[in-house]
């Protein structure tokens, strides 16, 4: 990408950040968001920077010694991040890349782009091949509790998404049909609803929900079954009179594939720190279109705005903005778009804040 310039370093910080939402899901409340901040120096006098989700604080530590293990094979590298992906697979090849240290190099790939971004003075989207233009965004929610929580719901609304995803499975069925009902009845009937069981139903369940949740024109389920179980996803996809989503927990481009072939969804949802950062995404992305399916995004606010931009099959972005407060200038949505902005990805860290935060 830029053979001139050479990865001189890489710094890793862990931090606990807190939500403004915590969110509540089928697996567990999460009150704070467990990151990574990644940093890669280069010898052309800029830092590329990104960040990666590890879920639990519990995988802090952790993450901290695959970087003090694997970020030699990095330093003194060219900047070209397709040369690193190769290099990362062909080194752990016996081992395999998914976990934590899949995650682990997709932070670093994505910083790579960000550095070969400032670099240029251009955004990473333009260097994909498209433009900076704005991306459809729909805000992303936990459970959502019809006593308490609609306010927030109608907030969102009011500033321009005009999609909003809750999760479900907190509860029993009842629950989540008044939490659907309710959202429904404050957002209206032009105003897409996505629900997402995030892995919690077996296929019966899914099935039998479905068509009970249908009259709310919901405009997909998401993971409704375990997320390896494709055969379940293909089945639930076949009797279900609701669109099915998926694809946060593919493992890089031959995880898309497999998926793809097995007709497991409707619509596709990669992750940008599991796919394989943007080199994943982009042929992912391509074998998507290919299929006919629409691409959304998982998370990841600032990165995925440039994943989506260059890809003719771009669906929608999910807005769950958990890096926002390590952020001197964090990514809006405006109207309920997100516009990629350079140069690079357009991320620059608030050191007060780092501070603040880091563990």
């Amino acid at each position: 990408m830029n053979a001139s310039a050479h990865v001189k370093e890489i710094r890793l910080t862990p931090v606990q950040v807190p939500l403004a939402r915590p969110m509540r899901t089928a697996s567990g409340a999460l009150p704070g968001a467990s990151l990574c901040l990644i940093d890669v120096e280069t010898d052309a006098g800029v830092t590329g920077a990104s960040y990666i989700f590890t879920y639990t604080p519990k995988m802090l530590r952790a993450m901290q010694a695959v970087h003090q293990d694997v970020t030699e094979i990095f330093q003194g590298a060219p900047l070209d991040p397709g040369a690193a992906f190769e290099r990362f697979q062909a080194t752990f090849r016996l081992l395999g890349i998914q976990g934590l240290l899949g995650m682990y190099f997709a932070g670093i790939e994505q910083a790579m782009w960000d550095a070969c971004g400032k670099i240029v003075d251009e955004p990473v989207a333009t260097l994909l091949g498209g433009s900076a233009a704005p991306v459809r965004a729909y805000d992303s929610f936990g459970f959502i509790d019809p006593k308490e929580d609609l306010p927030m719901v109608e907030d969102s609304v009011r500033s321009g998404f005009s999609g909003i995803k809750v999760k479900l499975g907190v509860g029993d069925f009842d629950a989540d049909l008044k939490s659907v009902a309710a959202v429904r009845n404050v957002i209206g009937p032009d105003v897409a609803l996505m629900l997402d069981y995030n892995q919690s139903l077996d296929v019966a369940k899914a099935i039998d929900f479905a068509e009970r949740l249908a009259p709310y024109d919901i405009h997909w389920i998401e993971e409704p079954v375990p997320a390896e179980d494709l055969a379940g996803h293909a089945e639930v996809r076949a009797k279900s009179p609701i669109k099915v989503q998926t694809g946060e927990n593919w493992w890089y481009p031959a995880g898309a594939a497999n998926a793809i072939n097995a007709k497991a969804s409707d619509y596709v949802m990669p992750d940008m720190m599991k796919i394989g950062g943007f080199t994943g995404w982009m042929a992912a992305a391509k074998l998507a279109g290919a299929a006919g399916l629409p691409v959304s995004s998982h998370a990841f606010v600032e990165v995925s705005a440039h994943a989506l931009a260059p890809i003719p099959n771009a669906h929608w972005l999910e807005y769950l903005d958990k890096a926002r407060p390590l952020l001197k200038e964090p990514y809006d949505a405006v109207g309920g778009f997100v516009t990629p902005r350079g140069p690079g990805l357009g991320i620059e860290w608030d050191p007060k804040k780092v501070a603040e935060f880091a563990l």
